[in-house]
């Protein structure tokens, strides 16, 4: 038993155990649009001056949003209870309902109110939606998911002018409206899409849903099914399925005119590794109305401008994954201490933060000179877009999901705790390679974008070359890459690494025109030299590392 000094040592111990030190601060409290200054200056290049202060201060109110703890919990807590599906009522009739929590409907209420599907009704309607998907991503990337297939069914719909006369106000409206009726009482309604299906997947034109025509023009009525269809309970859906005349892309209500419900068959959720507050399902069509979507046959080319929209917005959601993870890593080196100094001063963990820094930037850098070339809409950039699409949501979205991992291993056994929120973004970062065409789909779109639109390649070359004599790796990169695009032999089998080539000059060449230099210098030595290792970390030592980490601190 101990006695004397030594119980007395033993209660002035009392209590210290719980004592907390050495731990950062919660990411709270701020601007996630002001304090990311790579996004900022984006908006600020490619921005009419007379816009700038109106979208400045709706920017950096959904950013201060964006960056409350009230909204980080609304994310947490719309992932922590995934919809449920209800197949039928407690009388037996079939309803196909999902119910969701709460906080998704307050996120995707506050998503529709700042814009981000009204994209083509405002003037530099696609930088601002582009630069506040990039920010609400950041709280919660679940439910980009039915704003993102919203936003991207308006050119669709333009193929058939009355279509569009009647849902485009809709569609770009910033009211949400939740309830299940005729979309012609509505303030404002959703789109998803469907394409897929379980025996074609990526290939579409294997579809076997049928389209049969009904007595009054351009009515017909679908029985199949869809293997993923997101959003189910949206007002409207844009649909592929086998008409007469071929492939065909159908609108289907969820609710018909009279206020019946439209036959669409929610057969099951999905159960998916990440993106769990997003309803995901499968669907079957029995004698469901469908109007018909521009021509017979052409189902395809109605949808394209669809799919580009969206793969688009793969994009600009991997770009804002990279900016959170990257921000949450910053943050917690600049606060944690380790053998005597904070982490972010350390060299060995300054060289990996600045590494993932300028994976982040040239992401968003490139990401907002696309929605840039939309809002543009001019020849060139129509055609610049034909290949930079593509190789952008190739590229781009296979690099978040490396640097969301070592983003949370810069966090040690911290980053591995789902209250971290660390865990949610490693689990969504792989989902924009997968969705809206993987890998290969986009490699090969390259490829022909390359054989059959020669003017395609004149654009981006144009672009590239904005920059001709900025860097000399840039400019070897760019010799290099033109030797391999004179080489056809095997060119298939090189079609993900000349896409790979084709994002990553395109990033040094808006880098070196736009970034720090400090920012290109690094870029260019490590992405377009032979400077930089295949893990993130490798960054040549001579390099102003110090900066490139300041610069992505989340600080306003």
């Amino acid at each position: 038993m101990l006695t004397g000094a030594g119980t007395g040592y033993f209660r002035g111990m009392a209590g210290t155990t719980h004592t907390v030190t050495n731990q950062p601060p919660p990411l709270t409290g701020y601007d996630v649009f002001g304090a990311d200054h790579a996004l900022t200056a984006a908006v600020e290049r490619h921005l009419a001056p007379g816009l700038l202060d109106e979208v400045h201060s709706e920017l950096s109110a959904l950013g201060q949003s964006a960056g409350s703890a009230q909204l980080q919990e609304w994310g947490a807590q719309a992932n922590e209870n995934p919809p449920r599906l209800r197949t039928h009522d407690r009388y037996g009739h079939r309803v196909d309902e999902v119910d969701f929590h709460p906080a998704w409907h307050r996120l995707l209420g506050k998503g529709v109110a700042a814009g981000l599907t009204a994209a083509w009704a405002r003037p530099g309607g696609h930088v601002r939606r582009a630069a506040a998907f990039v920010v609400w991503t950041q709280v919660e990337a679940g439910n980009l998911c039915p704003l993102s297939m919203t936003h991207a069914a308006v050119p669709a719909l333009r193929t058939d002018p009355a279509l569009a006369a009647e849902w485009e106000p809709r569609l770009t409206s910033m009211i949400y409206d939740r309830e299940l009726r005729p979309a012609r009482l509505k303030a404002g309604s959703l789109f998803g899409m469907g394409m897929t299906e379980k025996q074609g997947g990526s290939d579409v034109r294997a579809n076997t849903t049928a389209a049969r025509p009904l007595a009054a023009d351009g009515e017909y009525e679908l029985t199949g099914h869809k293997w993923f269809c997101s959003a189910p309970m949206s007002d409207g859906f844009l649909v592929l399925a086998q008409a007469p005349g071929g492939l065909t892309c159908f609108l289907v209500p969820r609710v018909l005119e009279d206020g019946s419900r439209n036959v669409f068959l929610i057969q099951r959720l999905k159960d998916k590794l990440g993106n769990r507050s997003n309803a995901s399902s499968e669907v079957e069509f029995d004698g469901t109305w469908a109007r018909r979507v521009g021509e017979e046959g052409r189902g395809v080319p109605t949808i394209i401008d669809m799919v580009a929209a969206t793969r688009l917005d793969c994009v600009l959601g991997s770009a804002g994954l990279m900016r959170q993870a990257v921000a949450q890593a910053v943050h917690h080196c600049a606060h944690r201490e380790a053998f005597g100094a904070k982490l972010a001063d350390q060299p060995l963990m300054r060289n990996v933060l600045a590494d993932l820094a300028l994976e982040s930037e040239a992401a968003t850098t490139l990401a907002l000179r696309l929605a840039a070339a939309c809002d543009e809409g001019g020849e060139q950039e129509r055609a610049l877009l034909r290949i930079a699409v593509p190789a952008a949501k190739y590229w781009v979205t296979k690099r978040c999901a490396p640097v969301v991992v070592e983003a949370a291993e810069c966090l040690g056994g911290n980053g591995y705790v789902e209250e971290s929120g660390m865990p949610r973004l490693v689990r969504e970062s792989p989902l924009n390679s997968v969705w809206e065409g993987a890998g290969n789909i986009q490699a090969l779109d390259v490829l022909r974008a390359l054989r059959r639109e020669p003017h395609a390649l004149n654009a981006y070359l144009q672009e590239v070359g904005e920059a001709r004599g900025a860097d000399h790796r840039l400019d070897g990169a760019i010799k290099d890459l033109l030797t391999e695009l004179s080489d056809l032999d095997g060119i298939e089998t090189r079609a993900r690494r000349l896409t790979e080539r084709l994002a990553l000059v395109l990033q040094g060449s808006l880098l070196a025109r736009f970034a720090p230099p400090e920012v290109a210098d690094a870029f260019c030595a490590s992405r377009l030299g032979a400077d930089g290792g295949p893990t993130f970390g490798t960054l040549p030592h001579t390099l102003d590392l110090n900066a490139v980490v300041n610069r992505a601190r989340p600080t306003n």
